[in-house]
C-alpha cells in the first residue's frame, strides 16, 4: 500500500470514528432524556448549582481578602477571587448534576465508536472458519 492509499484510509476511517462517535453521543442523550428537551433539564441543573456556586464565592473572596487586604486594589482583587469561586462552584455543580446525561452520552459514543472498530479490525483480519 503507497502512502497516499494509506493516508486516505486512515482519513476515512477516522471520519468513520468521529461521525459514529457523534450519532452515538445523540442517541445517548436522547435515550437518557426519553423524549424531553434538553433545555428544562439544564435550567434544573443550573439551579441545583447555585449552592455550590454560591459557596464557592464566598470561598473564592475569603481566601483573597487576607492576601491583598493592606494593597489598595483589594477589593478588586476579592472581587475577581470571588467571581473565580464562583465560576468553579458552578462548573462543578453543574458537572455534578448532569452527570448522569454525561455518562450515558459517553455511553452511546462508545459503543457506536467500539462497533466501528471491531468491523475495521475484521476487515484487516479476516476470520476463517472452514
Amino acid at each position: 500500500m503507497d502512502l497516499g492509499n494509506w493516508v486516505k484510509s486512515n482519513v476515512d476511517y477516522g471520519r468513520r470514528l468521529v461521525d459514529s462517535g457523534i450519532e452515538g453521543a445523540r442517541s445517548g442523550q436522547d435515550d437518557f432524556l426519553d423524549g424531553e428537551p434538553l433545555a428544562p433539564f439544564l435550567g434544573e441543573s443550573v439551579k441545583g448549582s447555585l449552592v455550590p456556586a454560591a459557596i464557592g464565592a464566598c470561598v473564592g473572596a475569603l481566601v483573597a481578602y487576607p492576601i491583598f487586604r493592606k494593597k489598595s486594589s483589594a477589593a478588586t482583587v476579592t472581587l475577581a477571587y470571588g467571581l473565580l469561586g464562583c465560576a468553579i462552584g458552578l462548573t462543578t455543580g453543574m458537572a455534578w448534576k448532569s452527570r448522569h446525561l454525561s455518562a450515558s452520552v459517553a455511553e452511546g459514543a462508545m459503543k457506536n465508536i467500539g462497533k466501528v472498530r471491531d468491523e475495521r479490525w475484521l476487515t484487516k483480519n479476516p476470520i476463517n472458519y472452514a
